[in-house]
């Protein structure tokens, strides 16, 4: 079969050589859609499933809520495991399921035992289900602060609508406003975004404290003042009423708009008298319970993270983020600003950038070598041919098998065992070229030349093709891996098989079809020897001679050395992945479990003007507790620091 394909190409060496063109637009188009990150994702497949409790301790809320919740989705469709986190007002489950189980099958198994399981939680519960995201879903993340003239607890600040904020808290009150009302709408409708997480400040509340004095003085029961707060805020329509051939439409809208209308709401009426709710209570603005917050540079913003969906670009989908919050930008309420602190993109680009230039030294050397070992600058740029063609095809494939371009996947590539079979049939044409115009005495016309080509691919075709297929099957084993294993080393061995494939079908065809185009046969130089392999035959001979002579004493050499290398192999120190410098740095912070929230950030204001006092760094933020969405639950006495650096040219 290869000696037919090797005939057809030679004969139709013009077809093949614009195919190869096509295919080479093709492959581009489909490299530049090709999803890149800096390291695969080995996450599994799993659902997260959230509940907020603010009333139960954790005996309470791994008895009430963990345990119904974790035993209902018991016995799922691929579910091979569930593990589970109770805290003070907080309940996680993370069911895992097969890798073969699709995502969005499964978050439907869990909704619907989680419907069935509601009526076992306390009244008021609702557990839900995370944003379908896996461990490197966070891409971008920002900050929501004020300008540096409105940090300060002197200056008040007056919003849009004429509320006035003077405290430190009344301001991170409404920085979480604008995060939720402003920020994370448009930016959930950003392409390729599952959700936005949210750490910091406080939810906007009305608080009403009713006085106990009050309520006795006007024989008012605490649960009468609950029903009346229930009843008020809400809307109801009486169908609508026909007049003058029109139709008007008939409701009560009684929604509280304001904390004044609050404090108006009727509760009982004795005597004539309507007691409202300012008579028994206190009515001012309220902050609902946090489970964290966050920090930047030792002042108290609002944190957003930007979650990307399972399966998309991280490159351009923060991208696709930053530039929506620069358009955000203008929007925004006055001396209110949105500030970039982290985004995924430089270091997958730096991490790819590692990878380009690794791969295109590695290239320029291997097409080095061809010029100095082939002698032939046509046979060379043929044989260097091979390399972008065959990566060219394994991007494609990448992209239609899902494989991102990663460290991992695109790091494993060797050019050297890409043009391998390229070598062996470009350097016996140029040998039987050489011969072959010695027996004619003149130099081959163009039918000769064909014949030539076709007959020296054909002669090696079976040594190339087992040489390739026995580097293929060397990889192929790490295709059988499963689990954490698999999804590290599975996309490697792809990607490198995918570019031999290439290779193997390039050289066959493509090679074989532009030497009987281009290559002439060598003058002078008998059987296409060239001076560099004369040069490395003298040097070789004498060296072969004293090894053949002496066999005890190479062979205990070769033990020696190997030897030698156990030893050096077992000093060696050992990695799972390479190690990636972001530039940046993590600080974690624990303090006793005991610690509450607030003296956790108070502490953390310290950290973060030490860490910020360094001139090497840029901007310092921190995470504490446990954010919207719990992607990570922390406790309140943990808080992580991350450190962002200036580049080095920056440093003192």
């Amino acid at each position: 079969m290869l000696n037919r394909l090797i005939d057809l190409s030679v004969r139709a060496r013009w077809v093949i050589v614009i195919i190869a063109m096509v295919l080479a637009g093709f492959g581009v188009r489909e490299l530049m859609q090709l999803r890149i990150d800096a390291v695969p994702d080995i996450t599994n497949r799993q659902v997260q499933i959230n509940t907020i409790a603010p009333a139960l301790g954790p005996e309470e809320v791994e008895r009430q809520v963990t345990f119904p919740l974790e035993t209902a989705l018991s016995g799922l469709p691929g579910l091979t495991e569930t593990r589970s986190l109770s805290r003070h007002g907080f309940s996680q489950i993370t069911a895992i399921f097969t890798d073969a189980t699709d995502i969005y099958f499964a978050r439907n198994l869990v909704n619907e035992r989680l419907q069935a399981a509601r009526q076992e939680l306390p009244e008021g519960l609702t557990p839900t289900t995370g944003p379908v995201v896996t461990g490197l879903g966070e891409v971008y993340i920002w900050t929501v602060e004020f300008t540096p003239e409105m940090t300060k607890e002197g200056p008040e600040y007056v919003t849009p609508e004429g509320e006035r904020l003077v405290t430190a808290l009344d301001k991170a009150t409404y920085l979480r406003t604008v995060q939720d009302w402003i920020i994370a709408p448009q930016l959930r409708s950003v392409k390729g975004v599952a959700g936005v997480d949210v750490l910091g400040g406080y939810v906007k509340e009305f608080g009403v404290h009713p006085d106990p004095a009050k309520l006795a003085a006007y024989g008012v029961g605490l649960v009468q003042l609950v029903e009346a707060l229930e009843h008020a805020n809400r809307i109801a329509g009486a169908g609508y009423v026909s007049r003058s051939g029109e139709a008007y439409i008939v409701r009560a809208d009684a929604r509280i708009r304001n904390m004044e209308e609050l404090a108006q709401t009727p509760v009982v009426t004795r005597d004539g008298q309507v007691i409202r709710v300012m008579d028994l209570a206190v009515v001012e603005p309220g902050r609902a319970p946090r489970l964290g917050s966050a920090s930047a540079n030792g002042r108290e913003v609002v944190v957003g993270t930007a979650l990307m969906l399972q399966g998309e670009n991280s490159r351009e989908v923060a991208q696709r983020v930053g530039k929506k919050l620069e358009e955000m930008q203008a929007s925004l309420p006055p001396n209110v600003i949105v500030n970039p602190v982290l985004d995924r993109t430089e270091l997958v680009e730096a991490t790819i950038a590692t990878v380009e230039h690794n791969l295109l030294l590695g290239a320029l050397l291997v097409i080095v070598v061809l010029f100095l070992a082939l002698g032939n600058i046509r046979a060379a740029i043929i044989t260097a041919l091979v390399i972008p063609l065959s990566f060219l095809f394994a991007a494609s494939a990448m992209n239609r098998l899902g494989i991102s371009a990663n460290l991992m996947s695109l790091g494993a590539l060797d050019f050297g065992l890409i043009v391998d079979g390229a070598v062996v049939v470009i350097e016996n044409t140029l040998r039987r070229m050489a011969m072959r115009r010695q027996e004619l005495g003149r130099n081959l016309q163009a039918g000769e030349r064909l014949w030539v080509a076709a007959t020296s691919a054909k002669e090696m075709a079976r040594p190339a093709a087992f040489g390739q297929a026995i580097i293929m099957l060397v990889y192929a084993p790490l295709l059988a891996f499963e689990g954490v294993e698999g999804k590290m080393f599975s996309p490697m061995a792809a990607t490198v098989m995918l570019a031999l494939a290439g290779a193997f079908i390039l050289s066959f065809t493509f090679v074989p079809a532009v030497a009987a185009l281009i290559v002439r046969e060598p003058k002078g130089v008998a059987h296409g020897e060239t001076k560099s392999e004369r040069v490395a035959r003298r040097i070789y001979e004498p060296v072969l001679r004293f090894a053949v002579a002496r066999p005890a004493v190479i062979g205990g050499g070769a033990l020696g050395a190997l030897f030698a290398g156990l030893l050096a192999f077992l000093a060696l120190g050992r990695e799972f992945i390479p190690t990636l410098d972001e530039g940046d740095m993590l600080v974690q912070a624990l303090r006793v479990p005991s610690t509450s929230l607030e003296q956790s950030q108070e502490m953390q204001f310290r950290v973060e003007n030490t860490l910020k006092a360094h001139p090497e760094v840029k901007t310092v933020f921190t995470r504490t507790g446990t954010a919207e969405i719990a992607s990570d639950p922390m406790p309140p006495s943990a808080s992580d620091t991350f450190v962002m650096l200036k580049p080095r040219s920056e440093w003192p």
